[in-house]
């Protein structure tokens, strides 16, 4: 039921692994209430849950390109706020997420490992948004879920790396 509600209010399209992880957020609202969870609530709670998870480290922007000295690996520089402070962090992988993990993993001390990815729009054509699902796994061997909208695929991603990383460290 929440997947569907999900779906048809918002066009969120969860993995199954996202869909059982978040259903046990909303049971625990349910069980602690004894009320029944709404479709209102359930939105609320997803975006405070994934959408709005900026703590301790909020994207803001990025750059990428390929990388000079390594062909068919890309470089970026991305603009995060860690811990209320703006700064630039850099790193380096076969592609822009894998190096924004390498840049969280080198400048904010988040090390997590991506083992799964997820993407689709929302809308059609330029009111379209990208949502991107990152399955990820923590040092401890812990796996938690990111999730990231945005018009560009890029920082649909990006965002979706950086709530994983957030819930990495917070959960």
């Amino acid at each position: 039921g929440i997947a569907y509600l999900l779906k048809t209010d918002h066009g969120l399209d969860l993995p199954r692994k996202l869909q059982m992880e978040f259903s046990k957020t909303i049971q625990a609202i349910a069980d602690a209430t004894g009320k029944e969870i709404g479709s209102e609530l359930i939105w609320t709670t997803f975006k405070s849950e994934y959408l709005e998870r900026e703590t301790p480290v909020r994207f803001v922007d990025h750059k990428s390109w390929p990388d000079a000295s390594a062909p068919g690996r890309r470089a970026i520089e991305a603009e995060i706020v860690d811990k209320g402070r703006t700064r630039k962090v850099e790193g380096g992988g076969n592609g822009p997420i894998a190096a924004y993990v390498d840049a969280l993993a080198k400048n904010a001390g988040v090390t997590i490992k991506v083992s799964d990815y997820h993407e689709h729009a929302t809308g059609h054509g330029a009111d379209a948004t990208a949502v991107t699902y990152i399955e990820a796994e923590t040092a401890d061997g812990r796996t938690v879920w990111g999730v990231g909208m945005d018009p560009d695929i890029v920082t649909a991603s990006l965002k979706a790396v950086t709530c994983a990383a957030n819930r990495a460290v917070m959960a």
